[in-house]
């Protein structure tokens, strides 16, 4: 990545009660709104969006230290977990849990992808970001 800033432009447009409607340039439309507190959730909440962009910006990670490492993984799953929490007068994600199963083809590979794993969560912009801490647990499975 350059050194200069990159530019993330979203629109959110308002279509009715608490809800809405995310777009970007050459991208589908997203649905979201409600709010957690009163259970009024029909499509992505901000927080499960918020949980969402540190899971994929870890596997997106992941996935390029794999590449550089020349080793391929059969599959790769990663389960997001954000807490919620009111600090203060205000709510904020306190943490982010992320869960990652991988499944390799040999037993040899176990060593490169506990690296690649851990670049990964390093590396993670969106996850260096935020306030609160993002904390891995990994399962390698050989089959």
């Amino acid at each position: 990545m350059s050194e200069e800033p990159r530019v993330f432009e979203q629109h959110v447009r308002w279509t009715e009660e608490k809800f809405g409607e995310v777009t970007a340039a050459g991208m589908p439309a997203i649905r979201t709104g409600g709010q957690i507190q009163t259970g009024a959730t029909r499509y992505h909440t901000p927080e499960d969006l918020l949980v969402a962009a540190v899971a994929t910006c870890f596997m997106n990670s992941f996935l390029a230290f794999i590449e550089k490492m020349h080793i391929e993984v059969k599959s790769l799953e990663v389960v997001g977990r954000g807490h919620l929490e009111r600090v203060d007068r205000s709510y904020e994600i306190t943490k982010v849990f992320l869960n990652v199963r991988v499944v390799i083809e040999s037993e040899e590979l176990r060593p490169k992808i506990e690296r690649a794993l851990e670049l990964g969560g390093k590396y993670c912009f969106v996850g260096n970001s935020l306030k609160g801490t993002v904390e891995h647990t990994h399962e390698i499975v050989v089959s």
